[in-house]
């Protein structure tokens, strides 16, 4: 299971073991053994965002034509809906 989140500044990679400054993104994934994303059990790993960048657990989309960076699965992102103008 993937979990975005926001550093308070004493996280580290555990990829790449840099420091992960305060108030940049990270994401922790719940692992098995191979390395592969489970979505119960498994170890939790840290990933900066270039990391998961290279892992695939990272990728930028476009929403509402802005450029955001998302740590979703491709198949989970959805673009919200505007607002219906009928009352």
């Amino acid at each position: 299971m993937r979990r975005g989140c926001l550093s308070v500044g004493t996280v580290d990679c555990d990829i790449c073991k840099c420091h992960i400054p305060y108030p940049e993104r990270y994401v922790v994934v719940d692992e098995d053994d191979n390395g592969e994303e489970v979505v119960k059990g498994g170890k939790s790993v840290r990933y900066c965002v270039e990391c998961a960048k290279k892992k695939g657990y990272a990728h930028y989309r476009e929403i509402k034509g802005e450029m955001v960076l998302t740590f979703l699965r491709e198949s989970d992102v959805s673009i919200p809906e505007p607002p219906s103008d009928k009352a």
